[in-house]
């Protein structure tokens, strides 16, 4: 049985194909969803094994990036949300995906609904469109470890203007604390950043993706979903960034499928 995957889309919203690609070539069954279907009640979260939001500029981007999707989700589907990673379901959010989960509050977590730390403009103060290395840190993350990788960075593509994450500092070390870290920017040869252009938008603590609490949700800015083929112009690049790419989309269909096969025990989360 390939768990059914909610792939949101809503104006703006363009990477939605290549999500709904990365879901099926790694054994899930993805469907375009739009969120007045699920507002409306004609199609119902609850239905999915995985949610799934994708890149783009949704709604323009007006007011900034994600933040009127964010506001359309927790006014009209916080139930639906909170039933869904409740029932230990996983969310990933790409890019504006990972934008509109930390816009409303479902990331970094507890409390929901509360921010804490936001993704902002570059701080080289333009769009940032081109190859970047990541290293994965080991988390709190259900469905990204390690030892799914390579010990070499992962290559993965980033398209972003709003993507510095940002926090007080006892935030971004209460981050790292608390194994939310999943992904963070690197040098070609695993180092630390010095700053740009290995960490392409200054981003605190070179963060490049997170999860909440419960290891379910998790955002990222670069897109793993541009790098299941073999099409870019950078080949030295490819075979890492797909097995990279591959490992992160396999683990969470690995995952859905198991999860729905175990009782889960209802959250206290508010």
């Amino acid at each position: 049985m390939k768990p059914k995957v909610c792939v949101l889309k809503t104006d703006g919203i363009n990477c939605d194909e290549e999500m709904m690609y990365a879901f099926m070539a790694s054994g899930g069954h993805p469907e375009l969803v739009h969120v007045n279907q699920l507002r409306t009640g004609a199609k119902k979260l609850a239905d999915y094994a995985v949610l799934a939001i994708p890149g783009g500029f949704s709604y323009g981007d007006d007011i900034a990036s994600g933040k009127v999707l964010a506001t359309e989700l927790m006014s009209f589907l916080s139930a639906q949300l909170k039933t869904f990673v409740q029932a230990g379901k996983p969310i990933i959010g790409i890019c504006n995906g990972f934008q509109v989960l930390v816009k409303a509050g479902l990331l970094p977590g507890e409390p929901v609904g509360k921010r804490r730390v936001t993704l902002t403009e570059n701080i080289i103060g333009r769009f940032e469109c081109r190859w970047v290395d990541l290293a994965v840190a080991k988390s709190r993350c259900k469905f990204v470890t390690p030892t799914d990788f390579a010990k070499a960075p992962i290559p993965m593509q980033v398209a972003h203007g709003e993507g510095r994450f940002f926090g007080s500092s006892a935030d971004i070390q209460a981050l790292e604390a608390a194994a939310q870290v999943v992904f963070k920017y690197s040098t070609a040869s695993l180092g630390a950043p010095t700053g740009f252009p290995d960490n392409p938008n200054g981003s605190m603590g070179d963060i490049a993706g997170i999860c909440d609490q419960t290891g379910l949700v998790l955002g990222m800015m670069p897109h793993p979903e541009r790098s299941l083929q073999a099409f870019h112009p950078h080949r030295t690049r490819t075979g890492a960034a797909h097995q990279g790419a591959s490992a992160i989309f396999n683990s969470i269909i690995n995952y859905a499928k198991h999860a729905a096969r175990e009782p889960q025990v209802t959250s206290n989360r508010t």
